[in-house]
């Protein structure tokens, strides 16, 4: 596997059965989860993994914004039922532009598992290269043994997003302006944040730009190696786009998962608009 964080159609090809556990994390903001996508078809040998039931806790009970983290124990044994293995990488794969399958990745690695990647492209980049396609309802075959170790990717909360040098917004630019609130009570941004919306990680063919594209882009915004990066988005989930996009330009970022929407919960909390 190249580029660390990702994995191309070909290179995923090439992988012998038993080799790799592969995950379909299928899903739209809004929409109806992907397992009916899912049994139409999907990569051979890929387990489905629900976002909003599995790779995020239910809103309430004292947590905050709208895709809270998932309890430790309860994100392990969702792994361990899709198969993940600790000494098997895992390939993640979507069809919306990565940001699930970003959000799968930083879970996984936030728990201590080493060896994630993203399938470039997704399922479009599959089909495209008319890779094999399976059908039904398959489930993992095998228990998963993996063991979640939470912390081993940076994250920050609403008390110490703001203490970063470089805080990234990776919403839409009309969202971080506050022209338009679709989802949130409030319109605008973090003070002081500046905005990548995950659309500048991508290029027209829907795969990542390469990795001097990236720090370049980033540069534009200070978010340097060297620099104390902090991203968030409207819940956490799209933020982890912009981490990964960091990641492949060689600077470590912090998660902000709570995001805009659990900044917002707060009317003491300060908020910009330009």
């Amino acid at each position: 596997m190249t580029r660390s964080g990702l994995i191309t159609v070909d290179e995923l090809g090439a992988q012998l059965p038993g080799t790799v556990t592969i995950l379909d994390v299928r899903y739209r903001m809004g929409g109806p989860p992907g397992q009916e996508e899912y049994a139409a078809g999907h990569i051979p040998g890929a387990t489905y993994v629900d976002l909003d039931a599995e790779l995020a806790a239910p809103v309430g009970d004292g947590r905050r914004g709208r895709h809270p983290l998932p309890d430790v124990a309860e994100f392990e044994a969702a792994m361990r039922r899709a198969g993940v293995r600790d000494e098997l990488p895992v390939v993640v794969y979507d069809d919306w532009s990565g940001h699930a399958a970003a959000r799968a990745w930083w879970l996984l690695r936030f728990h201590g598992h080493g060896d994630v990647r993203v399938l470039d492209g997704g399922w479009a980049a599959w089909q495209a290269a008319g890779g094999s396609i399976a059908t039904g309802a398959d489930a993992a075959t095998d228990a998963g043994t993996f063991s979640a170790r939470p912390g081993a990717m940076p994250a920050v909360d609403a008390t110490t997003v703001d203490a970063a040098g470089v805080v990234v917004d990776a919403r839409a630019s009309e969202r971080y302006r506050g022209e338009v609130e679709p989802i949130d009570p409030v319109a605008g941004h973090i003070p002081g944040a500046v905005n990548v919306p995950t659309s500048r990680n991508l290029d027209e063919h829907g795969h990542f730009r390469s990795p001097h594209e990236l720090a370049a882009t980033y540069a534009e915004v200070g978010a340097t190696a060297d620099a104390d990066v902090a991203v968030y988005c409207g819940s956490g989930v799209t933020a982890a786009h912009d981490v990964l996009a960091l990641e492949l330009a060689g600077v470590r970022a912090a998660l902000y998962p709570g995001s805009w929407s659990e900044w917002v919960a707060d009317p003491s909390r300060p908020v910009e608009t330009s």
